[in-house]
């Protein structure tokens, strides 16, 4: 081979990579890779570039980045743009380059969250409408993906109306506004009320400046409450007071209205800026009062049934919407403070007579003792002073018992009736709430509703056979029961009690008589009237003692006067007249004598 074919382009052809199929050479290739390379774009890894969408299905999106490659991004990362098609422009954040397969990794979720705080931060600044996906449901409202970052939706502000179920729109996705951002806790608060509040706010301005009391429209209801319902006049809300709903009892605004309900209602009043509106439904319907029976008076029986209970009385209905009141004073002749549930309930039907009647103040007043006689008319003939009955325990006071022998008929029995042995202070002591109790009728008192009452001249006075048995000095023998600052009390037979004062109760060894001893006492004053007797324990040894030294003073002096009797019998003692002596006897005698003779 010649030196110029040695060193010529024969020489300089590569074989090996003919062999292998490639058709260019080192150089060539190396300048074919350098102006491939050119028409690409430069990219790093971890950095965020816009890209086009070239292909998309339901599992995944195909984005070209102006790379040597496309990258696929899993399409759950663009779910919060369901719009999304061939031709948008993507953010994406290139992970790698080129991974195990040489395939190019991009995340279109993690570009949105690399920017995803200044784009909430512009949006809010310059009240920019976005869009967010609604992941969930949460305590209070929604869970919403906003640029990649979770912001919560306040249930208040998912509507202009209450939402009622908050499930369908979970999988949503919704234009937003930013409301509310905390820096600090990096929590965002967005809300899609506030896009159609201003568009409302329009509409609203336009039927307030057409409202006139008075006037009738059409609402639909859109919430109700225990106190009223709201009704939505077409942008603007007002509102039907529980009471303004029936001309009747409405226990609650569910009896007469249901949501999403059409009607007609009146608009009542307003204030001085039209945003709070009172509205009725009752006032287009006439009222019961106007087509209650113009015969009805007086007197007249009526049926009807118990809406309303208080402790005062209950409220009888007796046409829709026309109530009378039954007073508790006028459910029974009983006098004794009773509540108006201790007669009836809501929902009992019960029959009244009309006590008063007032058609232009649209009241009325009801009884239903009247139904009954009134016992207190022929109250002498029943009850006679004298008579004994049965009756029962109703009340306590310091001064007596009450009780009641028939329903409206009330007595009383003073304390010092009760019993005429005990001395009781309080009737707890002598019989219960509840109990029966037989009584006397001791007086009556007609225009008070009164009785007089005793238990205990059922029996006889026993006084009247005490005074012959405890009279005074005699001795008993009794228990102390009670100790008391000015004395004890003293229980004795049959049932009686006395009283000894402290120094009554000194024994003779010099000390004091304690409580629950037993001793004997004498009687040293006896009261039939007042029912007292007073004792002594002292007095019995101190007579004893008094006795015993005046029978000894006694002796003595008997002794004494035998002493003398027996020494004039033995010395009889002999005295000479003196001559005065005789001359005053001759005195004496002269005029005893003279007086004879007169």
């Amino acid at each position: 081979m010649s030196e110029e074919l040695k060193n010529g382009p024969v020489e300089n052809f590569d074989w090996d990579a003919y062999e292998k199929g490639e058709v260019y050479g080192d150089k060539s290739r190396d300048e074919l890779v350098k102006t491939y390379d050119q028409s690409l774009n430069t990219v790093k890894d971890k950095e965020v570039i816009e890209g086009t969408v070239i292909a998309l299905n339901k599992r995944e999106v195909v984005v070209n980045i102006g790379y040597k490659s496309d990258g696929i991004i899993p399409m759950s990362e663009f779910r919060y743009n369901p719009d999304l098609k061939v031709g948008d422009k993507v953010e994406v954040y290139i992970e790698n380059q080129e991974d195990k397969k040489g395939q190019l990794v991009l995340s279109h979720k993690k570009a949105r969250a690399t920017r995803s705080w200044d784009r909430i931060n512009s949006a809010l600044e310059n009240d920019e409408v976005i869009k967010g996906y609604i992941k969930c449901r949460t305590k209070g409202g929604m869970i919403v993906d906003v640029f990649g970052i979770e912001a919560f939706l306040p249930g208040s502000q998912i509507d202009v109306k209450p939402i009622r179920d908050y499930d369908v729109f979970v999988g949503k996705t919704m234009e937003f506004k930013v409301v509310k951002i905390n820096q600090e806790f990096k929590n965002v608060v967005v809300s899609h009320k506030a896009l159609i509040e201003a568009e409302l706010e329009q509409q609203k301005k336009e039927i307030i400046a057409k409202l006139e009391k008075g006037q009738v429209l059409e609402g639909t209801v859109k919430n109700i409450t225990s106190y009223g319902v709201f009704i939505d006049l077409g942008g603007v809300d007002g509102l039907i007071h529980i009471t303004d709903l029936s001309w009747g009892r409405v226990s609650h605004p569910e009896e007469v209205v249901s949501l999403d309900q059409k009607l007609n209602v009146v608009i009542l009043d307003f204030d001085d800026e039209k945003k709070r509106i009172a509205l009725g439904l009752k006032q287009l319907q006439p009222h019961p009062w106007d087509a209650l029976d113009p015969n009805l008076k007086v007197g007249d029986k009526v049926k009807g049934k118990v809406v309303v209970m208080a402790d005062y009385g209950a409220f009888v209905e007796i046409a829709p919407g026309v109530e009378g009141l039954i007073h508790v004073s006028e459910m029974s002749w009983s006098q004794h403070l009773r509540s108006a549930q201790d007669f009836m309930k809501v929902g009992d039907e019960v029959e009244a007579v009309i006590l008063t009647l007032d058609r232009e103040e649209r009241k009325m007043s009801l009884g239903i003792k009247q139904l009954k006689p009134d016992p207190w008319e022929n109250i002498e003939e029943k009850y006679a002073v004298g008579s004994r009955h049965h009756a029962k325990v109703r009340n306590f006071t310091n001064f007596g018992v009450f009780v009641e022998l028939e329903e409206g008929v009330d007595g009383l029995i003073h304390i010092s009736d009760l019993s005429w042995t005990k001395k009781i202070k309080h009737p707890s002591e002598f019989t219960q709430i509840g109990a029966d109790i037989e009584v006397q009728v001791l007086e009556i008192d007609k225009e008070n509703r009164r009785l007089s009452l005793g238990h205990k001249q059922l029996e006889e006075n026993p006084w009247d056979v005490f005074e012959n048995i405890f009279t005074v000095d005699s001795i008993h023998e009794g228990t102390i029961v009670e100790m008391l600052d000015k004395g004890a009390v003293i229980a004795l037979p049959y049932g009686v009690e006395g009283f000894a004062t402290p120094k009554h109760l000194v024994k003779q060894d010099g000390t004091q008589a304690q409580l629950e001893e037993k001793l004997p006492f004498k009687v040293i004053e006896f009261n039939k009237d007042a029912k007292r007797i007073i004792l002594s324990h002292s007095r019995i040894f101190e007579d004893e003692a008094k006795a015993e030294a005046k029978k000894e003073s006694a002796a003595k002096k008997a002794a004494k006067k035998a002493a003398k009797s027996e020494e004039a019998i033995v010395t009889p003692q002999v005295e000479k007249a003196t001559l005065g002596d005789i001359d005053a006897l001759a005195a004496l005698k002269e005029k005893m004598e003279a007086e004879g003779n007169k």
